[in-house]
């Protein structure tokens, strides 16, 4: 098989892959925004094309526009401008049969870039295109979660959660011996395969530390809440208690506290909070929990160690060592559930270290901003993909969630998000100093 015959197989399997997920929708859906700081779902219809032809059509081979006023429309589109909320109505976007029409245009000139077009420039090594169908699963993963966020009577009917409760497991801390962590990627050996920040590979020294074997439960989560963890300033950073005052933050979003007791929203149901699951929260309450049990949050470092580290001294690939990453098996991600597994459903991706899921459930929390590497060089074709977000802002994710795509569980990989921002797909674990006793 050819680069070009590669590229259009796994391009093609992306767009079935998000084309999917919008047929969870129904169609009045498309015209709402079930997260401010996002666009309305009509947006990514045409942003997923946009981004695609954008890249490959007109920067890389330079075709002339088909539509400018689309293709800038559904350019760009990630946090809103120096803090301000998008203001657009419904009637301010054009009609969906139009923005489909343009989409399958877009997608055939890509397609015919690809098998016909020159291989120079930054299609040569297949580096444009592998980044665009990555950013295609990237949004999968968006769409996910917008759609968790809005009414149930805006989807289709879908599965109902197969896992509310889970194995017994034995909470316990995980001592971790100081030792050297690898990050990123080694640019002169892999210069094509990942985005800018995961570049250039360096070692960082990691003192010992002791971390929980499994992430925080919503049951774990649940003591903080009813132990008045949301009223109690001392745990709380000064713009976390700001946000919370302005939001009237009380619990994790998704939670409701009924009658009955507390409920929680599945993909495709409201269910009583499933006391197994990880709790998904803000990086904001995650650090204050922590802060709780008198620990504090892994830093990315430390998740390298601990996930990737091993007692004699060296570093697997992954988690588990070698073996290719196996959705449902090696943890909870690729698409092999639409609700989070109960905490201890994949030993299999246990670490060297005793370290459970790691990888999967829920992208992990680290207290680490979102930061260059040394050596950092913005990409050619998207410079600022990452540099927009060094703003001390934005905090580190390791790992991966459910939606998250296969390519993406490699070591290298660095998500990132703002403190307060509640919707990822999130998990957590508390770190203590030291050996322990």
């Amino acid at each position: 098989m050819t680069v070009r015959q590669r590229l259009l197989e796994r391009l093609r399997a992306a767009r079935q892959r998000t084309d999917a997920l919008f047929e969870w929708l129904r169609p009045e859906a498309l015209l709402e925004r079930p997260i401010a700081e996002r666009h309305r779902l009509l947006f990514y219809v045409g942003h997923l094309e946009a981004f695609d032809w954008n890249l490959i059509s007109r920067d890389t081979l330079g075709r002339a526009p088909r539509n400018a006023h689309f293709e800038q429309l559904f350019a760009f589109g990630i946090d809103p401008v120096d803090g301000r909320l998008p203001t657009d109505a419904p009637e301010d976007w054009p009609p969906l049969a139009e923005v489909r029409a343009w989409a399958k245009q877009a997608r055939a000139d890509v397609d015919l870039s690809l098998e016909h077009g020159p291989m120079n420039g930054w299609l040569a090594e297949g580096w444009a295109a592998h980044l665009a169908i990555e950013h295609r699963l990237m949004h999968a993963e968006t769409l996910a979660y917008l759609f968790q966020r809005l009414p149930l009577d805006r989807l289709h009917p879908g599965p109902a959660p197969e896992h509310l409760t889970g194995p017994a497991v034995e909470p316990r801390l995980v001592t971790v011996p100081a030792g050297v962590a690898t990050l990123g990627l080694p640019r002169a050996r892999a210069p094509h395969l990942g985005w800018d920040n995961e570049y250039d590979e360096h070692r960082v020294e990691v003192p010992a530390f002791r971390v929980d074997r499994f992430p925080v439960s919503n049951g774990d989560f649940l003591a903080f809440v009813e132990a008045g963890g949301y009223q109690q300033r001392a745990l709380w950073s000064d713009e976390a208690w700001a946000w919370l005052q302005r939001e009237q933050v009380t619990h994790p979003r998704g939670w409701t506290k009924r009658a009955d007791g507390w409920w929680a929203r599945a993909m495709f149901a409201e269910v009583p909070l499933p006391m197994s699951w990880p709790a998904s929260v803000s990086h904001a309450a995650a650090s204050a929990y922590t802060t709780w049990k008198g620990a504090r949050l892994m830093t990315e470092a430390e998740w390298h160690r601990a996930a990737v580290g091993t007692p004699e001294g060296g570093e697997r690939s992954l988690p588990w060592g070698g073996h290719p990453p196996a959705p449902g098996v090696h943890g909870a991600f690729g698409f092999s559930s639409v609700d989070p597994r109960p905490v201890g459903s994949t030993p299999e991706g246990r670490s060297a270290f005793g370290v459970d899921e790691l990888v999967g459930n829920g992208w992990e929390w680290t207290s680490t901003p979102f930061a260059p590497f040394k050596g950092f060089e913005p990409l050619p074709f998207y410079k600022g993909y990452s540099a927009d977000f060094f703003d001390g802002q934005h905090f580190v994710m390791k790992g991966a969630s459910a939606f998250t795509d296969v390519s993406f569980v490699r070591r290298s990989f660095r998500n990132w998000f703002q403190p307060h921002y509640p919707h990822v797909f999130s998990k957590f674990r508390c770190v203590f100093e030291g050996k322990g006793p």
